[in-house]
């Protein structure tokens, strides 16, 4: 990866398609606000699973390569565009990007920036957009969550899933199951979770064991193939499942177009009059093409509020530098992280 001075305005580059090695940091010009806008000095921005599958090639929508991936940063605005009242130089702020927010200084549009209360450090603001966007968009907006609904959580221990799972807790959801890998259970048991155990127990039985065969209420997949056919199984009547991620196209960190259409293949031919008899929904869920700025407002400032509260604490695996991001790609591909993984600016 190169090397560039360090004072200078600069951004994380995917060159092409392929493995972590083909990420790159580069100098750019200094961007410059329109009305409307603003210029964070990016301090901290996270590393989403959508950003390894765009490395690979695998995601959509997503730009021509070389471009700079990116949804969620923390740091301090920099510079105002005309007329711009809400915010000033040097005030702390969080912001929803819809790409390119891995750059040492960001334009966004004042709709899409939140100030940050006192008490919230940056490494924690960068940590919660997408995650708890995320989660809350599929939990609340979409599912109309309540206290006595059952969710199945796949991927439990990463950064959507501990999203979901303290937002679960925060609603009063007794019964949440989250499958991850069995050295992780502790995160999902910290957060009220039951965990399974991916690689030892079928989720399948395990829930229908559970639930005496009615089946969970909500599921949030972010793997697909094999894996949403079988969560369908497990499905209750008038039950949603949200599609957030297709992880299984992905299993390694190196670009395998045979892998990634098995997965395709095994992803379920969903039939609507079954699902009609049964009452039942499946939603696509991608926040980076999400286009109505005033439900993402303000499912930021009710995160926001949990997080002031104390009920919501985005939970940090590990910070690299960005000069450190093929390594950062590399750990998540390990399935090595618990909760969410940053890329350091300053």
């Amino acid at each position: 990866m190169t090397r560039i001075r360090l004072d200078m305005p600069r951004r994380l580059v995917i060159t092409k398609a392929g493995s972590p090695s083909v990420l790159d940091v580069i100098e750019m010009p200094m961007p410059e606000p329109q009305a409307g806008e603003v210029r964070v000095e990016v301090h901290f921005a996270g590393i989403n699973f959508a950003d390894t599958l765009m490395r690979l090639g695998f995601y959509r929508p997503r730009p021509p390569f070389p471009f700079t991936p990116g949804y969620e940063v923390s740091g301090i605005i920099h510079s105002l565009g005309k007329d711009v009242t809400e915010f000033e130089v040097g005030q702390r702020v969080v912001a929803a990007m819809s790409n390119g927010g891995q750059a040492s200084h960001v334009i966004a549009a004042v709709s899409r920036v939140i100030p940050l209360p006192d008490e919230m450090s940056l490494e924690k603001a960068a940590s919660m957009p997408v995650t708890y966007l995320t989660a809350h968009h599929m939990l609340h907006h979409l599912g109309n969550l309540k206290s006595t609904d059952t969710v199945l959580i796949h991927g439990g221990a990463g950064g959507v899933g501990t999203a979901a799972l303290q937002l679960c807790q925060w609603a009063g959801i007794d019964k949440v199951w989250a499958t991850a890998s069995g050295h992780k259970a502790d995160i999902i048991k910290q957060y009220g979770g039951i965990p399974i155990d991916r690689h030892n127990q079928d989720f399948v039985e395990v829930i229908k064991q559970a639930t005496g065969g009615r089946g969970v209420d909500h599921i949030l997949d972010p793997i697909s193939g094999e894996n949403l056919k079988r969560s369908l199984k497990v499905l209750a009547m008038g039950g949603k499942v949200y599609s957030f991620g297709m992880s299984s196209a992905a299993p390694s960190s190196k670009r395998s177009l045979l892998k990634a259409y098995m997965a395709w293949r095994k992803t379920p031919k969903l039939d609507p009059m079954k699902m009609m008899s049964r009452n039942q929904g499946i939603f696509g869920v991608h926040m980076g093409t999400w286009n109505d700025e005033v439900v993402m407002t303000s499912q930021l400032q009710r995160i926001l509020e949990g997080v002031k509260d104390g009920v919501l604490d985005p939970v940090i695996d590990s910070i690299f530098d960005v000069e450190d991001a093929d390594k950062a790609h590399q750990h998540i591909h390990d399935a090595k992280n618990i909760g969410k993984v940053l890329l350091r600016f300053k």
